[in-house]
């Protein structure tokens, strides 16, 4: 049996001393406030008791003799706790207290005891507060709960539990310090621990082991809930359907992101197509239903128009009861700071009747619709898009000129008068007088002969256009009303102007063109202006004259805009006679002189290097190239030894907010002229005061390419 040895350290007494026995000491060292609250911490301790005994020392008197009382250097904030739950009438006055009782006259100062205390102690490391929180979890406690008691939220026990389910593999490279606590919260977006772990060994391989990078290589493969898919079949379909969806409980995820795409493709293709059957079931002879619709979809169809039906008196005054009530909570709630669910819910009730009464759909005629067709898409906020009302070209009846009356009519479309020989049998009034000298019936008024006609509008052509060519204001009235003619109704005829607009039409149009910046723009432009003028052309005329000045100008600047024509068309191999390598040429350096007047900016147009628009459209030594013109050598370098797809990825995020741009979007020319334009990029020198005036209020809208014919 082993003796123990001699002790050479002595340990100090632990005794429970009573509560009114104990005072704080001016030796301890914390005095600023930090971390869990006195009530905080009150709570704590009436819950699980003292789990640490207080440090203490007695209290001499003059003469060096203990008094009975026993100051805390080390542990104030314990008693202060103590204190409170005593004022709180939960714990006895003279309740024991467990304390570590030092020598009172000892080598060591008291300051030593407090200072060491609170600064020797060791901290918990993150993984073993994530692994505890598991356990308690694994043992049957609420999460809700474990908040409660660690004076925590939900939220932040939810955070820690997460961490801890991340591979086994991934927590040890994280507790030897191998990891930052950012890198191990990103890779959280993913439950899959065989992914994970891909994701780490192609981290060890690179040079970017960023967080975001770590999220957009687990995400990669999974569909954004913010998506427009996602938000038109919403999120509970797909999850009912058996999909799943991660979130990122540390960073914003705008909902997550869905793993299954492929199942959420099915589902958007389902209910597309009931859409379309439910439109289809309206009367129209076709419906086209995609996710994404062609830029320009409908340029070359004429669209029918529709008339709204009127409300119902009962509808009537249920909007205007509507409204009011509307109009009465609005007011009542305007100046507070936050509004009751409540009360948001009611309005946003109200808001909804109101719009289904307002936004009633239009009533076709069922002849046009027997021919015309409509469209069914989603829009970017996640709704079914139905534009109705367009009919195809091979669809179009057969024009019947206007006038004509058919056989028996002459150019005017007057009923052609009678001929002689054509005159009823025995009816005398129908025989007139002969003219001696030609032979021809003096009272037959018989048509102008074809040669005479041409000539006589011929002088007059000439006359109208130098009228026309002295009143600039009709003459722009009249170039505007040919172009609105081009540009909203598409088979019009009605004006007499050889002008011709051509909106452009994009040889292999880029997927996703549409939902751009400048299409959106456009096309809400184009919208408004539809909205604005007649349903018939006959009556443009006078709308156009009754439009303020400035209206005109910017009706104008739109018309036109839809005839330029930047796009650099690939040229056949074979001359097709439509379009050739020195036309395009001359094309595209007029665009960069408009570009300069106009101002134009692609970067603030929102174009920006992506993989999936530009990056993986190009080489890879293109890549680099790029990435080198942009942000120099060494960050080409970074990512030289890469994949194709990866390549493209990582210079994408190189490339943002970088505000660089490939050659073709460039507009040359720094220094603001191009051999062929003497003026400078602004404008031409001496422009007339009512096309300078249209110039500058309009510089922001694109300019045109017009083709006189």
């Amino acid at each position: 049996m082993a003796r123990p040895g001699k002790a050479s350290i002595t340990l100090s007494p632990s005794r429970d001393i009573p509560f009114d026995r104990l005072v704080l000491s001016q030796s301890n060292v914390r005095q600023t406030k930090c971390g869990l609250s006195i009530a905080e911490l009150a709570e704590d301790i009436a819950r699980r008791s003292l789990l640490q005994s207080l440090n203490v020392r007695p209290v001499l008197d003059e003469t060096g003799a203990e008094t009975g009382m026993f100051e805390i250097p080390a542990g104030g904030r314990r008693y202060r706790a103590l204190e409170l739950l005593v004022k709180q009438k939960r714990l006895a006055r003279n309740a024991p207290v467990p304390c570590i009782v030092q020598q009172a006259a000892g080598d060591i100062l008291a300051e030593e005891d407090s200072l060491a205390e609170n600064a020797a102690r060791e901290p918990l490391h993150p993984l073993d507060q994530f692994r505890a929180m598991q356990a308690l979890v694994d043992k049957g406690q609420q999460v809700e709960a474990i908040a409660a008691h660690f004076m925590t939220t939900p939220a932040v026990v939810r955070q820690r539990l997460k961490l801890a389910s991340v591979s086994p593999r991934l927590l040890e490279i994280y507790a030897e310090d191998g990891m930052t606590l950012d890198q191990l919260m990103a890779f959280t977006v993913s439950d899959d621990h065989q992914r994970q772990e891909q994701v780490l060994d192609m981290l060890s391989q690179g040079f970017n082991r960023s967080a975001p990078y770590i999220r957009h290589r687990l995400t990669e493969s999974t569909v954004r809930a913010a998506d427009k898919r996602v938000l038109y079949v919403t999120q509970a379909a797909y999850l009912a359907a058996g999909g799943s969806i991660v979130r990122d409980l540390f960073e914003p995820d705008d909902g997550g992101w869905l793993t299954d795409a492929a199942l959420l493709d099915r589902l958007v293709e389902e209910k597309l197509r009931s859409d379309a059957d439910r439109i289809a079931a309206e009367g129209w002879k076709w419906v086209t239903s995609a996710i994404d619709m062609p830029w320009n979809m409908t340029q070359a169809m004429r669209r029918i128009s529709g008339s709204e039906t009127s409300l119902s008196p009962e509808q009537t005054q249920r909007l205007a009861e509507l409204e009011a009530q509307a109009e009465e909570l609005t007011a009542s709630w305007s100046d507070a700071d936050e509004i009751p669910q409540d009360v948001e819910a009611r309005i946003e009730a109200i808001e909804t009747e109101i719009a289904a009464l307002v936004d009633r759909p239009l009533i076709y005629d069922p002849e046009d619709m027997a021919r015309a067709g409509a469209f069914v898409t989603i829009d970017r906020n996640g709704a079914v898009q139905v534009e109705r009302g367009f009919v195809r070209t091979e669809d179009e009846m057969p024009e019947v000129p206007e006038g004509t009356g058919g056989p028996g009519a002459d150019r005017t479309g007057n009923p052609e008068l009678p001929r002689g020989d054509g005159a009823a049998a025995g009816d005398p009034s129908a025989v007139g007088q002969v003219d001696q000298e030609s032979g021809e019936d003096e009272s037959m008024l018989r048509p102008l002969s074809d040669r005479l006609v041409s000539d006589l509008t011929a002088w007059r052509t000439l006359a109208l256009q130098d009228a026309f060519a002295r009143d600039p204001a009709t003459a722009f009235v009249a170039v505007l009303h040919a172009m609105v003619l081009a540009t909203f109704y598409s088979f019009s005829r009605e004006s007499c102007l050889q002008l011709a607009l051509h909106p452009v039409q994009f040889s292999h149009p880029p997927e996703g063109l549409g939902d751009s910046a400048p299409a959106r723009a456009i096309a809400e432009r184009h919208a408004d202006w539809k909205l604005r003028l007649p349903s018939s052309e006959r009556d443009l005329w006078t709308a156009l004259l009754a439009l303020k000045p400035a209206d005109q100008s910017g009706l104008f600047a739109h018309c036109a805009a839809l005839g330029l024509n930047a796009q650099a068309e690939i040229v056949p191999r074979y001359d097709n006679g439509r379009i050739s390598r020195h036309g395009i040429e001359r094309r595209l350096a007029h665009s960069h002189v408009i570009a300069r007047a106009v101002g134009l900016d692609i970067t603030a147009a929102g174009w920006r290097a992506t993989s999936q628009g530009y990056l993986r459209c190009v080489p890879k030594p293109r890549i680099l190239a790029d990435v080198t013109e942009a942000r120099g050598e060494q960050f080409a370098q970074m990512i030289g030894h890469l994949k194709k797809a990866d390549m493209a990825r990582e210079a994408e995020r190189l490339l943002e907010e970088t505000g660089w741009l490939p050659e073709p979007l460039r507009t040359p020319g720094s220094d603001g002229t191009v051999p062929g334009d003497p003026v400078g990029p602004d404008r031409p020198a001496d422009l007339p005061e009512g096309l300078a005036a249209l110039v500058d209020g309009h510089a922001e809208d694109s300019a045109c390419a017009i083709a006189a014919e």
